[in-house]
């Protein structure tokens, strides 16, 4: 089972919107999608989500 699944649906688009602003900044923008950002999600260790929620959220991303 993956763990996103666990996420809230807040929490989910924060982080989606995290990765999409930090790692994939290069990448085209048709590329730039939900289910490539959600597929470096599950690429990522999920102590490395949380901390990457929290600096979202405290830099204000959720409001992007």
């Amino acid at each position: 089972m993956s763990f996103i699944n666990t996420l809230s649906q807040p929490e989910r688009d924060v982080l989606r919107k995290v990765v999409m602003r930090v790692h994939m900044r290069h990448h085209p923008k048709d590329f730039v999608t939900e289910y490539e950002a959600d597929k470096i999600i599950e690429a990522l260790a999920p102590e490395s989500v949380e901390v990457m929620i929290k600096a979202g959220i405290d830099k204000g991303i959720r409001d992007w």
